[in-house]
């Protein structure tokens, strides 16, 4: 478990895949080619931290958001890219889960990568 200030600096996503729901919308005869509005959800366990702003018309956006909170027995990161929908419910693309355990090998406090 992970106590103390989470500081997490979101950059980029590179080459991100429209799903096959998020094509539903798409027109024309070349789907490959659809863009996305892709932001990313936070959380920490089942807390949302933040949300990045959303990116109009990329697969490889750039955010270079940074979130900062406090965190109380903290177990994992979860990093989810959503495709903002014109109608209904955004379009999950991807997502990634980072164990606070991994991060904290060998007793250190402080953890910067990627």
């Amino acid at each position: 478990v992970f106590n103390g200030l989470l500081k997490i600096k979101i950059c980029e996503a590179v080459n991100l895949k429209p799903t096959a729901w998020s094509l539903r919308h798409a027109v024309g005869p070349r789907p490959q080619t659809f863009l996305l509005d892709p932001y990313i959800a936070l959380n920490v366990d089942d807390s949302r931290i933040g949300q990045t702003s959303t990116k109009q018309k990329t697969n490889s956006p750039a955010w270079n958001d940074e979130f900062v909170t406090d965190v109380c027995n903290g177990r994992k990161i979860e990093m989810a890219v959503f495709h903002d929908a014109p109608i209904g419910y955004d379009d999950f693309v991807a997502n990634c889960t980072i164990q606070f355990e991994d991060l904290l090998q060998n007793g250190s406090r402080h953890f910067e990568d990627w």
